[in-house]
């Protein structure tokens, strides 16, 4: 352990940081999709020699936490990378998340000296499987689009086409696959050339001593942390909607016991693993743990990287919702059940803070696909975003309205963006006032966003808190669930799937979870929940 220069050590944190920030840059200027060039669902990171992260940008949260296994599984498949080779993947039980996100390694030399990895990983729009967007209501993997190992996509500065190839050729939109795929290999390029950069200017030596205190100090600051808690064990349980096949109110438990600096969370009590598509592979766990300790760590200075990990241990039993096993179905555990593990995590650490731990914000991302022909252009389509909710409110203040929360930090499509690329028209889009839970401070409210289908195609939405609201905390009332609402086509003859479902006003009121044939004309919206209030509500005079 080297004793750091703390002008040195700031300088060092920005400028690794920068290099990941770049990287996002490039990718999101580069990308072909509206979720990647609009929506911004990528994340960047840089590690060190050894496969552990350094430093990475303020992209997803449920990504960030992940890539350090993605890396690792790509360091164990290899042994070793070469100057210009990018290894890609996307196997949820290899470090992946779910996969529709792929994820791309490679390693930074100079002066044939390795320097470090670079990572990057996008939510692909499509990547094949039984619906398009490539979330579907499935019971195993299989069903939920091309599995990918890792694998060398470019090895020695060429890229190697025949996997570029399979890739695209498992995509319902191939070109749109091309172009993304091509903008996350710029930016592995950028990360790159930015590392040689710092290596040349302050030596590689010095380069590879500062990766190394950085991690050190982030150990340090969260030492800290635990050690400003009162030692005891603190429980917390919370529940998923559903599986979309039948299961419901399907609990989640965390025990988190704290003794002088040392952190453990256990899992145990957690509802055994599932049939549909809820369930989380480790990884994802390890991103809602690892963000929820970034998040408590209030200063903003701290840097983001593996020591914050080291005074932590995680125990999530083999075979539940947490650490499900191969070959069962994952799309949603990635996007929904992270969403509920952060906030079981959070709920458990309110106890012994409660001063900084707000109360449960939207607690899904409200996932919407839409797919099939575009009659414009004679191709076909996927359409893919997550839809903003309330903000549970904090001991300082009310919470945001309209915002992606905790394991999401995307943005919206924009209406022009979204208009302009696929058959769709957005009808009405509007924060949904008086979703939030009353309080000393409010919970934030949620939104409501109406699309008209201007083509038939296939609807998915995977979706929580339509059965258990987003809670409150220490007197604040919950917050509003949200609702999933369709609106048949003139004449429509419903399918199947929609028959017998309740029918309020004009729509008929969907599930959390489901898939159907919708005909053009037809209208789907997303009542998203708000986030719980702090606080008893103060009696008005």
């Amino acid at each position: 352990m080297i004793k750091a220069d703390p002008v040195l050590l700031e300088i060092m944190k920005s400028l690794l940081t920068a290099v990941a920030e770049e990287m996002g840059g490039t990718l999101g200027r580069t990308g072909y999709s509206p979720n990647i060039k609009e929506r911004r669902d990528f994340s960047c990171a840089v590690f060190d020699a050894k496969g552990d992260m350094t430093a990475q940008a303020a992209h997803i949260p449920v990504h960030l936490g992940a890539m350090p296994l993605s890396v690792k599984a790509a360091l164990e498949r290899f042994g070793s990378l070469a100057e210009g080779d990018i290894v890609v993947l996307n196997d949820p039980y290899a470090g992946g998340s779910h996969l529709p996100d792929i994820t791309m390694v490679s390693p930074a030399y100079m002066d044939n000296k390795l320097l470090g990895y670079v990572a990057s990983r996008a939510h692909h729009a499509d990547v094949g499987g039984i619906s398009p967007g490539s979330m579907p209501l499935a019971k195993e993997i299989f069903q939920e689009g091309l599995i990918i190992p890792p694998v060398k996509l470019q090895k020695g500065d060429e890229i190697d086409d025949s996997v570029l190839d399979l890739i695209t050729r498992n995509s319902r939109t191939p070109a749109e696959r091309r172009g993304d795929l091509s903008a996350q290999i710029a930016a592995q390029h950028i990360g790159i050339r930015r590392l040689q950069e710092l290596a040349k200017r302050y030596s590689q030596e010095l380069l590879r001593d500062y990766m190394a205190a950085l991690q050190d100090y982030a150990e340090r600051m969260v030492r800290d942390l635990i050690a400003r808690m009162p030692d005891g064990r603190y429980t917390f349980r919370d529940y998923m909607d559903d599986d979309g096949f039948g299961n419901e109110d399907i609990p989640i438990v965390v025990t988190v016991s704290v003794e002088e600096d040392k952190l453990a969370l256990d899992f145990t009590g957690t509802s055994p693993e599932v049939a549909g598509g809820i369930n989380a592979v480790a990884s994802v766990t390890l991103s809602a743990v690892f963000y929820v300790i970034r998040c408590l760590l209030t200063d903003d200075q701290v840097p983001t990287n593996a020591g914050i990990f080291r005074p932590v241990k995680i125990i999530a039993p083999e075979g539940t919702l947490v650490n499900a096993r191969f070959p069962r179905a994952v799309a949603a555990g990635n996007v929904e059940t992270s969403q509920r593990i952060t906030d079981v995590v959070l709920g458990a650490f309110a106890q012994a803070l409660p001063d900084i731990v707000p109360a449960a914000s939207q607690g899904t991302m409200n996932n919407l696909t839409i797919g099939g022909d575009d009659p414009r252009t004679g191709g076909r389509f996927a359409y893919y975003e997550t839809i903003a909710g309330g903000m549970g409110a904090s001991a300082q203040a009310d919470g945001l309205s309209g915002i992606h929360v905790h394991m999401t930090n995307t943005l919206n499509t924009p209406v022009e963006a979204m208009e302009y690329a696929y058959p769709l028209r957005v009808t009405r889009y509007e924060i949904r006032r008086g979703s939030g839970g009353a309080g000393k401070h409010h919970g934030g409210d949620g939104v409501y966003r109406e699309v008209e289908l201007l083509a038939d195609a296939t609807v998915t939405i995977l979706s929580e808190r339509r059965r258990h609201a987003p809670f409150g905390l220490f007197g604040g009332e919950p917050g509003n669930k949200g609702e999933n609402r369709y609106f048949p086509a003139e004449g429509e003859t419903l399918p199947p799937e929609l028959k017998g479902l309740p029918e309020k006003d004009s729509y008929r009121v969907l599930p959390g979870k489901v898939t159907f044939p919708a005909a053009k004309g037809a209208r789907v919206g997303i009542a998203t929940p708000g986030g719980g209030g702090y606080g008893a509500p103060m009696k008005r005079r």
